[in-house]
């Protein structure tokens, strides 16, 4: 116990060692590019988005930015280029001309050329035709919230369609601008309180209960489809949802749905994003990837790009939704104020508005 007890204190005694940090150097992150738009046959400005965001690694991880000053051009199998033009607004966003619309049976290449000289194309897409639309309804969808009381909910538009005979089509749907009746409380105002405005007080203002309101509602899931199971059949079937928010079905809603013929390429694109969105979140979910698309690097074909130039025919069917169609509707949000002050909102219907 003796020799135990002198070699602990000698042990002691001696100068303790000091310990340098362990540094790990990790280099900054690639910046991959983006590309985010799509030509229709519906004429318009269309718009091309490029982006770069950082990677792991990098100090800007998840930072997004606008690629600037590069050259977009949109090539047909006939020759016929159209050049693109960068927003003074929208940085990184670049717009075709205005009445500039995608021809049936034409194949459509994307060729991007970046401010340092690379240059990216898209591999050539076709534009295959789509059938109308013959007819849109409504199912409201309630969603339970684990810990919450109140379920979401929000309206599923239901498309019906004749598909093709003898032939494969791959469909997308998107939802297009939007309007509805927005009704506030104005009677309910009460400034901020300010030195020369102290008092918390309601204090109501005269006008305006009733507006317009335009905006444009993602789908928060991809709609997609092929004909596997109902080739040369009349369908109905699942094109978009928007959300309740208690504001949006309290009278009358109207929203543009958009139907569009895309390749098989195309198709396959958007099944792989929407299954990496949809995951479970679970142990046992595939870890989030990098989903190529339809561009390449012509000097460096190996380097990751992300994004699709989808090309196609489109359609567009317009419905009303009044709150009467709504089996169920969240309590209705109240906005104490004057209808005009939120973003979107006007007094005059627009100049279509025909429920």
């Amino acid at each position: 116990m003796r020799v135990f007890k002198k070699l602990f204190y000698v042990l002691l005694m001696l100068p303790m060692a000091c310990i340098d940090p362990y540094e790990v150097e990790v280099g900054e992150g690639e910046q991959l590019l983006t590309i985010e738009g799509m030509i229709t046959t519906q004429p318009g400005r269309q718009v091309i988005r490029l982006t770069r965001s950082a990677t792991y690694g990098s100090v800007f991880e998840g930072l997004i930015r606008p690629v600037t000053g590069a050259t977009v051009i949109v090539r047909d199998d006939l020759g016929n280029v159209v050049f693109l033009a960068e927003s003074a607004n929208d940085r990184g966003a670049y717009f075709t001309p205005e009445n500039f619309a995608a021809q049936l049976g034409r194949s459509y290449t994307l060729q991007i050329q970046t401010p340092d000289g690379t240059v990216y194309t898209s591999f050539p897409e076709k534009v295959n035709a789509v059938p109308e639309i013959n007819n849109l309804s409504v199912q409201t969808v309630r969603i339970p919230v684990e810990g919450e009381l109140n379920d979401r909910s929000g309206v599923q538009l239901i498309a019906e369609i004749n598909d093709p005979v003898d032939e494969n089509n791959f469909y997308f749907w998107r939802n297009g601008p939007s309007v509805y009746v927005l009704e506030t409380r104005p009677d309910l105002f009460t400034p901020r309180p300010s030195d020369a405005n102290p008092s918390r007080d309601p204090q109501p203002k005269p006008c305006c209960i009733a507006c317009f309101r335009s905006e444009q509602v993602g789908n928060q899931s991809i709609f997609i489809a092929n004909d596997d199971n109902f080739n040369g059949l009349t369908t109905r079937i699942p094109v978009g949802f928007i959300e309740d928010d208690g504001l949006r079905f309290v009278k009358t809603y109207r929203v543009d749905v958009r139907q569009m013929s895309i390749s098989q390429e195309a198709y396959r694109f958007l099944r792989l994003v929407k299954q990496q969105t949809e995951i479970s979140g679970s142990v046992f979910d595939p870890p989030p990837a990098s989903i190529r698309g339809n561009m390449i690097n012509l000097e460096n074909p190996e380097e990751v790009v992300l994004g699709y130039f989808i090309v196609g025919a489109e359609t567009v069917r317009r419905i009303y939704i009044d709150q009467n169609d709504l089996t169920f509707r969240q309590n209705k949000a109240i906005i104490p104020d004057d209808c005009r002050e939120v973003p979107g909102a006007q007094l005059a219907p627009p100049a279509d508005w025909n429920p």
